[in-house]
């Protein structure tokens, strides 16, 4: 690999210069004010990218993994059920996570490809009159597959069922990418990182609880210390935390949520959709399908594409990686050899994107694909060209 290239790995992202020296400060005492200046900016900046006016944020040292522990541990007690659809590797290892905490989990089984089931959950939950159905855990967009899921769709199908049910949405590849509408969607808890959207290095765990979600956090009986929100609460009051934070990473947060909130959230959204639509054009133009079943289920942050059958994927991110120094992503789980995947989220401009469709397509032509050179690069070209857009993404 080279560090000269950029990523196009779903996560983590490519970092601005001006975050990667926000992280790097000089060592403060966390129990100072000066600590106070970071954390609560910081708090309040994602509480704007999720588009709430009411939502608590927790910020762990961790990854989204442990964000999903988060959700889990703090509103649930052992023995409950839980409702989820498992569409791709990170629904499955989320549905794997509640399993191993003594949750029941009824898993609805989707085909990898497609979208969360909504019709279905509400068929689920009109039946479940007894409320024993304590959660539904919502993946937003399945990092595996290149999914994306109806949100809205989701709480509609609760309301529609008039279950009391808590509403857990994994946004780690979208939110701060794609539209997340935290007080529309009634999410109760939103759970992402700092290395996806954000921009910045791994290692936090991004989490916001609606006020039925505190709630639930008063009678919740699994066990919970490390990620125990009220110990969160109790030391923000007092402007600390719980425990040593990781100072450098927060006030990378706050920083990179002012970069875009300078460049406007609706902008940001217009430009990963556009990258994206260049993206899709390029794997269009190769003669290649998406992992996604159908348009509506596009993301606009990661591509998973499909190769021919009997050629294993895993070979043109080999090849890139060893002959042209660049990262894509692998396949996993039920896709693993099935798709490569192209992630275009975070720092990322109309020309880096198409130094990512021009080394993919080097790659599937050194390896005997039946790819046209130049064909990706020209697609994606048109788009951009008709779509065009000040840059508006601060690098420094």
């Amino acid at each position: 690999m080279s560090f000269q290239n950029p990523v196009f790995i779903p996560g983590p992202t490519n970092m601005p210069e001006s975050l990667r020296r926000a992280c790097d400060m000089p060592t403060l005492d966390h129990r100072s004010a000066m600590f106070a200046d970071i954390l609560h900016p910081a708090r309040d900046g994602v509480r704007k990218v999720l588009r709430s006016e009411t939502a608590e944020v927790y910020i762990f040292p961790a990854t989204g993994t442990g964000g999903w522990e988060v959700a889990i541990t703090n509103t649930l007690n052992p023995g409950d059920t839980v409702l989820a659809a498992r569409n791709g590797m990170f629904s499955h290892r989320w549905i794997d996570m509640c399993q191993r905490h003594g949750l029941k989990v009824e898993v609805v089984e989707t085909p990898w490809g497609e979208g969360i089931p909504a019709d279905r959950f509400e068929e689920i939950l009109t039946a479940d009159k007894d409320h024993r159905i304590k959660a539904v855990l919502a993946t937003h967009n399945e990092t595996a597959t290149g999914v994306l899921s109806d949100i809205a769709a989701v709480r509609r199908a609760m309301n529609a069922a008039d279950h009391p049910a808590l509403l857990f949405v994994d946004g780690v590849s979208s939110i701060a990418s794609m539209p997340f509408e935290f007080d529309d969607w009634g999410v109760d808890v939103a759970v992402t990182g700092s290395q996806k959207g954000f921009m910045l290095p791994a290692g936090l765990a991004i989490t916001g609880f609606s006020k039925k979600a505190l709630a639930a956090v008063e009678t919740a009986g699994l066990p919970r210390c490390f990620y125990d929100i009220r110990d969160m609460a109790r030391t923000y009051a007092a402007n600390g935390y719980p425990y040593t934070p990781a100072v450098g990473l927060l006030h990378g947060l706050k920083v990179s949520c002012g970069m875009i909130e300078a460049e406007g959230l609706d902008n940001v959204f217009a430009r990963h959709a556009r990258i994206a639509e260049g993206v899709r054009a390029a794997v269009k133009a190769w003669g290649l399908t998406l992992c996604a079943a159908r348009p509506e289920l596009y993301s606009n942050s990661v591509s998973a594409i499909r190769t021919p059958e009997g050629f294993d994927a895993t070979r043109i991110v080999t090849h890139a990686a060893e002959t042209y120094g660049v990262a894509f992503g692998v396949g996993l789980g039920e896709v693993a050899g099935k798709v490569f995947r192209i992630g275009h989220l975070g720092m990322l401009t109309d020309v880096l994107a198409l130094s990512g469709i021009a080394t993919a397509e080097m790659a599937m032509v050194d390896l005997g694909l039946n790819v046209k050179l130049g064909s990706g690069v020209a697609a994606a070209q048109e788009v951009y060209r008709k779509t065009a857009a000040p840059v508006a993404l601060a690098a420094e």
